[in-house]
């Protein structure tokens, strides 16, 4: 025990003899401890190095042709000449010989480990081949556990290990562990099955369980009080295809991404692991009730007294002892193939020369490679599969159950016969679509009714059936002239009939039924059975009536919708109209162009106006009333004729837009707006304007164009009061101002800037006349919204 405490959790128990003095007693007793710690560490290093070089030995023996003393001079000789130690020689002579496993993962990590040196290097590889060694030589998973904690994984910063012996119902033993205290270890000695635990993890996927750190996962498991944030490695133990357990290492802090080569070594002592695993024997008080399982023999009198299809695998492994398939070792009595081949055939074959279409349908052969390595039943039900014979895929539905016994599997398949399954499946329509079949004997009278039947007639299985000749008597009173021509055409001409009726149930509900019969004839031609079937189609013809309705409605909805957008259109049309002609006066030419949208359904508000008022002056504004139909054309009505007559007031542009900022908000339904209005005074060439949430104006000048200087102004209608910002330019002759609705420059994919500043680019380009201008812009106008669009263009002369 005081061996190992400076390995474990207790080490500063004993003291530290660096604090003690050298002659006090206790200092005398810690040196006495350490130097027989060093000396137990030499012994067991001396005797693993020992079985090492005996096995150099017995490789050069074999290969040189030589006696065991000869062997022995030519390995000291080869040591010297290598300058290397005789451990350390012996151990490259192992990996040259052996090339296993162990001398892939020791090659493979050395060459990864760029940062050790030569010592180093050495040292790891002697440390994989003693950790190879003791776990080979151990007598239990007791000491495998030990020597792969002291030899491989120490250096690899782990501080305990568990190996976990898998039982066939799926629960787990602790057959041995390193590092953990014996308290610990004998609280974990035994997991029941279905109990997720880290090794639990690591047994369920191939790749094992990688984990940072216990504190992010919450699982539980061996030592995790011990160490809560400790990194956890669960890889499974295995080989030949099957799993014998699992091997859990630990580590004291988290664990970082290792390299590909530590993973390989890992896995490397996994499979140690696993060949002492295959002979473990939990002990009787560690698992409960354990079960003797029967070998392949037992198992086939097992399959011999089923009632179902069975077969007994047994694995197949190849050369390198990897699991590669499985033999039919046997099939039962009851056994039927998907292609039909006799049992003689398919028995003593490879499972995927006999079904080769296995390994790629509903993953069959994985799942049975799976029971084989972990022992956890598989069952299923409806599973599709597919034998090839003679290249022809045959396809059958059957249920399958997979389990293993010692070392044998048991596949159990019941294939679903085709008959009964199609008549499943006529059964599960006929109670979808409602269907109920009758037949009725006329020479004796009996009818036969299913159960859809009775269910349609609303009547108990128990009460009598309904013979054809009374069905009148159960029909609707306005439909009896469609019964009767129903019956007649059945009964007296002998052909096929249907009919659609309405059908009064005895719980006074009506339902909506369509009957279809034949008659059928004997030898000598006399009608002397009826068949058929009543199908219930109430919800078809509610549907129907309901989409009629929906189709009037629907069209005169639409009447109305047209009937809006013409009157809408042919107001905006007779106040704006899309051609006008250009506003003369001395010193100034104004144009204006409409562009109604394409889509009538999207007739706008946007308006215009360009007016000389009686103080000589020019009124110019543009606004856009928020929608489209009839409501925001009205509105655009109201907005335009109530700025013409304020305008009269002489009153300037920002007075006359808070007026129509309450006219917009109480007058009118509280719509919104936007706008720009400017008034022109010709005698001083200026012009005062101001804008109610609108884009400014566009002044082009020579070979210069750029908006107006912001000023300040919300929207219209937005709030029952508001001021508005004025702002005047000068105007020279040949400039050129243009006033704008969004549907100018608005586009869906690009931000009004973007949208702006190519306004601004065509807007350089002047051509000589200004609707030759105004015509231009409307023609390279990029604007994707399909809304309307006015344009007023003021030039100075």
């Amino acid at each position: 025990a005081a061996a190992a405490a400076p390995d474990g959790p207790g080490a500063a128990a004993d003291g530290d003899p660096a604090e003690a003095s050298p002659t006090s007693p206790v200092g005398r007793l810690a040196a006495t401890v350490e130097r027989l710690r060093r000396e137990v560490r030499a012994a067991q290093a001396e005797a693993e190095g020992r079985a090492l070089i005996e096995l150099a030995k017995g490789i050069l023996v074999e290969r040189l042709g030589c006696g065991p003393a000869q062997a022995a001079r030519q390995l000291a000789e080869l040591t010297e000449q290598a300058r290397v130690t005789p451990l350390e020689f012996a151990v490259e002579v192992i990996n040259q010989a052996a090339r296993d496993r162990m001398s892939e993962v020791t090659d493979a990590f050395l060459a990864a480990a760029t940062g050790l040196g030569a010592a180093e290097r050495d040292a790891a590889a002697v440390r994989l081949r003693a950790a190879e060694s003791g776990a080979l030589a151990a007598s239990d998973a007791q000491a495998v556990a030990d020597s792969l904690l002291e030899h491989a994984l120490r250096p690899l910063g782990a501080v305990a290990v568990a190996v976990w012996a898998a039982g066939t119902d799926g629960s787990l033993t602790l057959a041995g562990s390193a590092g953990f205290s014996a308290t610990e270890a004998s609280r974990w000695r035994y997991v029941p099955p279905d109990v997720t635990t880290v090794a639990r993890r690591g047994l369920a996927e191939r790749s094992g369980q990688w984990i940072t750190s216990l504190a992010e996962t919450g699982l539980p498991t061996v030592g995790r009080q011990v160490y809560p944030d400790g990194g956890r490695v669960a890889v499974p133990a295995g080989t030949g295809g099957r799993i014998h357990g699992v091997l859990e290492i630990a580590w004291p802090g988290p664990l970082e991404p290792q390299p590909p080569q530590v993973v390989r070594q890992v896995e490397a002592l996994a499979e140690l692991c696993a060949h002492t695993l295959e002979t473990y024997t939990p002990r009787a008080e560690a698992v409960p009730e354990p079960r003797v399982l029967p070998d392949a023999a037992e198992l086939t009198e097992l399959a011999d007294g089923l009632h179902d299809p069975a077969l007994v695998l047994v694995p197949h492994v190849d050369d390198s002892g990897q699991l590669a398939d499985f033999r039919i070792q046997h099939v039962n009595t009851r056994f039927l193939d998907p292609a039909g081949r006799p049992r003689a055939v398919v028995s003593g074959a490879l499972l995927l020369e006999a079904y080769p279409m296995t390994a790629g349908d509903s993953e069959l052969f994985q799942r049975i490679e799976r029971v084989y390595a972990t022992g956890e039943p598989f069952r299923a039900r409806h599973m599709h599969l597919t034998a090839l014979v003679d290249q022809v895929p045959l396809s059958a539905v059957a249920d399958i159950s997979i389990s293993r016994h010692g070392n044998s599997v048991l596949l159990i398949w019941r294939i679903e016969d085709e008959a009964a399954r199609l008549a499943s499946l006529l059964q599960h329509a006929q109670r979808l679509g409602r269907i109920g079949g009758f037949e009725e004997n006329l020479l004796t009278g009996q009818i036969s009714w299913n159960s859809q039947m009775f269910d349609l007639y609303g009547r108990s299985a128990t009460s009598p059936p309904v013979p054809l000749e009374d069905l009148p008597a159960h029909a609707h009173p306005d439909d009896a002239v469609t019964i009767g021509r129903f019956l007649r055409t059945l009964l007296h001409h002998r052909r096929p009939a249907s009919a659609a009726f309405r059908l009064q149930r005895p719980d006074g509900v009506n339902r909506h039924l369509r009957v279809v019969a034949e008659p059928v004839l004997d030898t000598d031609g006399r009608l002397f059975v009826v068949r058929g079937a009543y199908q219930d189609i109430s919800a078809q013809h509610w549907t129907e009536v309901a989409l009629a309705a929906t189709r009037d409605q629907l069209a005169h909805t639409e009447q109305q919708a047209a009937e809006r957008n013409r009157l809408a259109l042919q107001l905006q049309h007779a106040i704006m109209p899309p051609a006008q002609a250009p506003l003369q006066m001395p010193g100034l030419e104004v144009a204006v162009r409409y562009r109604p949208a394409e889509t009538e359904q999207l007739v706008g508000g946007d308006w215009y106006d360009a007016v000389v008022l009686p103080s000589r002056r020019v009124l110019l504004c543009v606004g856009d009333v928020a929608g489209h139909g009839i409501e925001a054309a009205t509105s655009m009505v109201v907005l335009r004729n109530a700025l013409r007559g304020l305008a009269v007031t002489g009153a300037g542009p920002g007075q006359l837009l808070s007026w129509l900022n309450i006219v917009a908000h109480h007058l009118t339904g509280a719509v919104t707006a936007t706008a720009v209005c400017g008034l022109y005074d010709p005698g001083r060439r200026t012009l005062r304007w101001a804008r109610a949430g609108h884009l400014p104006p566009v002044l082009v000048r020579g070979p210069d164009a750029a908006p107006l200087p912001l000023v300040k102004g919300i929207l219209l209608g937005a709030v029952p009061e508001a001021v508005y910002e004025e702002a005047e330019v000068q105007l020279a002759p040949d400039d050129t101002l243009l006033m704008y609705t969004d549907g100018l420059v608005e586009r869906r994919d690009r931000s009004v800037e973007e949208s702006l500043t190519h306004l601004l680019t065509t807007a350089r380009t002047a051509p000589r006349t200004l609707d030759q201008q105004l015509d231009r812009l409307l023609t390279y106008s990029r604007s994707d919204t399909d809304d309307d669009t006015c344009l007023v263009g003021v030039r100075v002369d």
